[in-house]
């Protein structure tokens, strides 16, 4: 049975650092009250600009990094507080895969040890581990004859598919997968995005994708959420969401997705942003994202909008929602 997914009015806020001779009272707000549910075996889609904060609640519901506050459930399992052996033992449960396939591997280890080296720690396959690393190799596409290799011996993909392997190594319910394909040719995307949904298939997967490219979020995703500095501002299933945005920032994003048909790319509507996006250390007071909306008025100054359904599971954090056509 799928694993879900569950997080409640996460925060995660980092101190700014300071001076020697003086502390800095100011926090960076990376995640500001969000919450989503990503039921078992489907793919959440998390969307946003640079710096909005997926990241860091990716990792955070990865138990990468302590959460400022909020839970987050495996099902009915609330693994928010948990420490020592008792992560220890929740991390099977849930893994991630991380943004650079060569910066996340050990370049003095072959393969085989980085894959054996879950096993080891959490005591799986004992006496059959070099069987295990062959089949996971396997599993992801990859020759096992290659199991004694380095990982300057392979391509960027073959790495991100032996990042994949280590995260399947310990059997998880969950993967996290941060941009796992942004640091790849367009040419090898498409292999890795059809082997995570190959695997998932098989295994039963949940995955929380964390991207920036739209189209590939499209391709892989079940629901998607868009993000803009720190909070959940618009979430719908897939086709909902990319056939009718009602957030502004969200019709933003996707009239920048270019349309192969030049007749129709050079007909189409843009919607350029003006400004830069606020600190995230002092957001814009209301509505974070008003200071770059078009729709902007007093209200959205002092009255933060609620993150409401409007409708078959569309949820918009604005004022005032609207269909637009950004095709």
């Amino acid at each position: 049975m799928s694993t879900t997914l569950t997080v409640e009015s996460l925060v995660k806020e980092y101190p700014t650092g300071g001076s020697l001779l003086r502390r800095s009272t100011e926090v960076v707000h990376a995640v500001s009250d969000v919450s989503l549910s990503v039921p078992g075996g489907t793919t959440f889609g998390l969307v946003g600009e640079s710096g909005c904060g997926k990241s860091s609640l990716g990792r955070s519901v990865a138990k990468l990094q302590p959460s400022t506050s909020g839970v987050i459930r495996l099902d009915d399992l609330d693994i928010t507080r948990h420490a020592g052996t008792r992560l220890r033992a929740l991390r099977r449960r849930i893994q991630f895969v991380f943004q650079d396939p060569y910066a996340s591997l050990n370049p003095r280890k072959s393969v085989s040890d980085t894959l054996t080296e879950p096993l080891i720690i959490h005591g799986l396959h004992r006496g059959k581990q070099r069987e295990r690393v062959l089949e996971l190799l396997d599993m992801v596409g990859l020759n096992p004859a290659l199991a004694d290799r380095f990982p300057h011996e392979f391509s960027g993909g073959q790495r991100q598919r032996i990042g994949i392997a280590r995260a399947l190594a310990v059997e998880p319910e969950i993967i996290v997968l941060d941009e796992p394909v942004s640091a790849l040719d367009v040419s090898v995307q498409a292999g890795v995005l059809n082997l995570l949904d190959d695997l998932q298939r098989d295994l039963g997967l949940t995955y929380l994708f964390i991207a920036h490219d739209l189209s590939v979020v499209r391709h892989l995703s079940d629901r998607v959420g868009v993000m803009y500095l720190g909070k959940l501002i618009e979430e719908a299933p897939v086709d909902t969401l990319y056939e009718g945005p009602m957030h502004p920032y969200t019709q933003a994003l996707l009239s920048a997705i270019p349309v192969p048909d030049p007749r129709v790319e050079r007909a189409r509507e843009r919607i350029v942003l003006t400004g830069d996006v606020p600190s995230p250390v002092a957001p814009p007071s209301g509505c974070r994202f008003r200071t770059r909306c078009w729709k902007a008025t007093e209200r959205c100054a002092v009255e933060e909008p609620p993150l409401i359904d409007r409708g078959d599971g569309h949820r918009v954090a604005c004022h005032y929602p609207a269909e637009r056509n950004v095709v």
